[in-house]
């Protein structure tokens, strides 16, 4: 996939119909690598005709794939599957150019949860659920079909290129569906090779890449052959793409941005928060929705839960280029988000404290250091609005009600976890905090089995697990009269 020779030279392009198609387009984006900043490759900027050729790439061959059997697409996605494992290096190579990650961890942070993605709607194409058939009407026998709802549409982010790519592909491809995908400007790489593995064990046109930019992805969603369109992405992404298909009333599937309370309580150790949230603040520097962004301590410990966050931000959260040794995260992945971070930054209000942090890193690569921010109150512009950065604030809480009042007074519904020992109290604020997931004690992991998704203006619709497959389908109710 990776040529030696890399530079501005070097034209990546389109997948279309198990092929690869150089795309017409006379426009192109320098893909940047946000360590050197440096331009290793170019993207084309596809054009509407080229979104329209994968559109009936994929259109002819679900006339067919969706007519295969459970049993036959699992049997698919399980090569591909072996086949992204026994690349695993290259991918890691191709996502840490693009993204600027740490290269050491690629493959056991993401490439192998690709894998094991892969593998659960693999299992999952064979496990349809759906009302039993019977007589629920005297003389008529009734039964319900879970059939692929056709051709879909997909929009995936730069945070995580290759696991956004499997999480929206496998589930819609193990229902029998097919997929016009397009990837975030900025990182394309790793897609390109899923889709180039895949064009090895699907039959051409089930899955088609197509790069480009906004007005790419705005031709994906307003074009009339997808019956549903799913994106992973902000807010603002998010609305427009239910505004643009609701003109077709094509299905949609959102899943959008986060600002994760984590929810500190009296009983609760101070280090071991310090420990579990350090990471799940600033793993992936942040730049993932359902990060930790705002801790919320009780009163009577929260001197003690910033001094351990400092002490283990200090020691624990270093940033730096991707082969450097003993950093948690790279550089953010592109020079808007830095930019972004920057300003949220520079617009703290003056009853804000930086504890630590708070500047960029190095005059080369989009380096931020990881920030901690004290002092806050519940209006204020960092701890209302998404940051997608390293910047983890903090405030204080004198009792449950206000706590929960705190953790549940934003726009945002994603994800979010409560630090307590006593297990009735657990229950009952996971129970009311209006979020997703809610993890107790720890914050951040993920399982396939389990489904990922959020409430409010993080979207709707189901990732990973049995509902995220049951989204990429439709149900038929049929209907047969037995006679006299």
């Amino acid at each position: 996939m990776t040529p030696p020779a890399a530079g501005p030279d070097r034209i990546l392009t389109n997948l279309i119909d198990g092929e690869h198609v150089r795309s017409g387009a006379d426009e192109a984006i320098d893909l940047i690598d946000p360590a050197t900043e440096e331009v290793y490759a170019r993207a084309p900027i596809s054009t509407p005709e080229e979104v329209d050729a994968a559109y009936r790439a994929a259109e002819r061959a679900f006339a067919g794939w969706g007519r295969t059997t459970p049993a036959q697409r699992q049997l698919a996605l399980f090569r591909l599957a072996d086949a992204v494992e026994a690349r695993a290096e290259e991918f890691a190579d191709l996502e840490s150019q693009d993204t600027g990650k740490p290269r050491a961890s690629l493959i056991a942070d993401e490439i192998d949860q690709s894998v094991d993605q892969l593998r659960f709607f693999a299992g999952a194409a064979r496990d349809l659920d759906g009302r039993s058939a019977g007589e629920y009407l005297a003389g008529h026998t009734s039964y319900v079909r879970r059939e692929p709802i056709g051709v879909i549409g997909q929009v995936t982010p730069w945070n995580y290129p290759l696991n956004m790519a499997v999480w929206k592909i496998a589930p819609a491809i193990a229902a029998g569906n097919t997929v016009v995908l397009k990837p975030s400007d900025t990182t394309p790489q790793s897609t390109l090779l899923l889709a180039e593995i895949a064009a090895e064990h699907l039959p051409a046109g089930v899955l088609n890449v197509v790069l480009g930019d906004r007005g790419t992805g705005a031709a994906l969603v307003e074009h009339p052959t997808p019956q549903m369109v799913a994106i992973t992405g902000s807010v603002r992404a998010g609305m427009e793409v239910a505004r643009s298909a609701a003109q077709g009333l094509k299905r949609v599937h959102l899943e959008l941005g986060g600002k994760a309370p984590a929810l500190v309580f009296a009983d609760a150790d101070p280090r071991a928060v310090a420990e579990g949230l350090t990471l799940a603040a600033f793993f992936n520097g942040g730049q993932d929705c359902t990060a930790a962004t705002r801790v919320i301590v009780h009163e009577s410990i929260y001197d003690e839960v910033v001094a351990a966050l400092a002490d283990r931000i200090a020691g624990h959260a270093r940033t730096g280029a991707p082969h450097e040794e003993g950093i948690l995260y790279g550089a953010l992945n592109n020079a808007d988000q830095l930019a972004r971070v920057q300003g949220m930054v520079e617009r703290l209000p003056a009853h804000a404290e930086i504890v630590t942090g708070g500047r960029r890193q190095g005059e080369r690569g989009y380096f931020h250091e990881a920030t901690l921010v004290t002092g806050m109150r519940q209006d204020d512009e960092a701890v209302q609005e998404e940051v997608f950065g390293p910047l983890l604030t903090v405030q204080s809480f004198r009792d449950e009600a206000e706590a929960l009042a705190l953790a549940n007074g934003v726009r945002y519904a994603l994800a979010a976890s409560v630090w307590t020992t006593d297990h009735a109290r657990a229950m009952r604020v996971s129970r009311d905090l209006d979020f997703g997931c809610v993890w107790i004690n720890t914050h951040i992991p993920f399982v396939s089995d389990m489904p990922h998704g959020g409430f409010k203006h993080s979207g709707y619709g189901k990732d990973l697990s049995h509902f995220g497959f049951e989204d990429y389908t439709r149900l038929k109710h049929v209907m047969s009269y037995l006679g006299e």
